[in-house]
């Protein structure tokens, strides 16, 4: 059962970028990331910042496109980084062709717009919904998942 389990707030891009950092190097195979929030609440800015952090703790420096149209990127690493936009699609069952269900057991996937998921949304993510202040100014994000990312959590946030 997914719960919320800690807000955080983002004052800056920056804070942004270095949660994305803060949380690659405890990230393995099988875990899903859901990225939920409006355009332009931080989603690809985290994720780029987790994927480029993840590369170069691999001695690998890539450019970290934004996949909203090619729709999925793939990173080599180890394991596999799978970052996935799926604003443009407009049924769960498109999800199957682009083989994210098969990604999820085996890879690290960031998944932009997840509500598009629909019931394929691995009960085992971890959810975080971006958002922006009542200001504007800044942002914040909000934790949800199952018992095993509450236990995981405190560890991967230490630093941050």
């Amino acid at each position: 059962m997914s719960a919320d389990i800690l807000t955080l707030p983002l004052v800056d891009p920056d804070a942004t970028a270095r949660l994305g950092r803060t949380i690659a190097p405890f990230l393995k195979a099988g875990d899903v990331l859901l990225l939920d929030g409006q355009i332009g609440a931080g989603k690809t800015h985290f994720s780029r910042a987790l994927i480029q952090h993840r590369l170069e703790m691999l001695g690998l420096y890539e450019d970290v496109p934004s996949p909203t149209f090619t729709l999925v990127q793939v990173y080599e690493a180890d394991p596999e980084i799978w970052h996935s936009d799926l604003y443009r699609l407009f049924h769960p069952d498109d999800v199957l062709e682009l083989g994210l269900d098969e990604a999820f057991q085996e890879a690290i996937c960031l998944v932009e717009w997840p509500d598009r998921l629909g019931d394929l949304a691995p009960a085992s993510a971890l959810t975080l919904a971006f958002s922006l202040t009542e200001e504007g100014a800044s942002r914040q994000v909000v934790f949800s998942g199952d018992a095993a990312w509450a236990a995981r959590l405190p560890e991967m946030l230490g630093a941050f």
